[in-house]
């Protein structure tokens, strides 16, 4: 009797020790990630992409600033749904065409452009139902801004 009573009490107070965290080490793993990560990191990517060419060609602002507003907008949204912040230090984006080659840096948006469309186009039609009226009105967007940039 007194062996089962100590028993009871031992386990008593060792299975409030486990639930407490106090053996918790930590080796909890990260989230897996979200399917949405390449298109978040891909809009962020083109916002700079079109910051660096206003920079390269200022007289070029006007046309392009609406544009980088809304990849910008695009990559929060996104991030909003993925609920995880964007990785920190993103790589500045820098134009291979020569400043003062307007057209060779439209060139390079334009080929940017039609790539993330593709890309936006690709994981609507893989998205669940939530998350298709978001990722086709980025594929959308990305299709108008081709068209901007003739």
């Amino acid at each position: 009797m007194l062996r089962a009573g100590a028993l009871v009490a031992l386990g008593g107070a060792a299975v409030p020790l486990t639930g407490c965290d106090l053996f918790d080490r930590g080796d909890d793993k990260p989230p897996p990630p979200d399917s949405l990560e390449p298109l978040a990191a891909e809009s962020a990517a083109l916002e700079g992409r079109y910051r660096a060419a206003i920079a390269a060609a200022p007289a070029l602002a006007d046309r392009l600033g609406a544009i980088a507003d809304t990849h910008r907008a695009h990559a929060e949204e996104l991030r909003k749904v993925i609920g995880r912040p964007a990785p920190s230090g993103s790589p500045a984006a820098t134009p291979t065409a020569a400043a003062g080659d307007d057209d060779g840096l439209l060139a390079e948006l334009r080929e940017a452009e039609q790539q993330g469309r593709e890309n936006a186009a690709k994981a609507c039609a893989a998205a669940p139902a939530e998350r298709a009226a978001l990722l086709g009105s980025i594929a959308a967007a990305r299709a108008t801004h081709l068209e901007a940039l003739k």
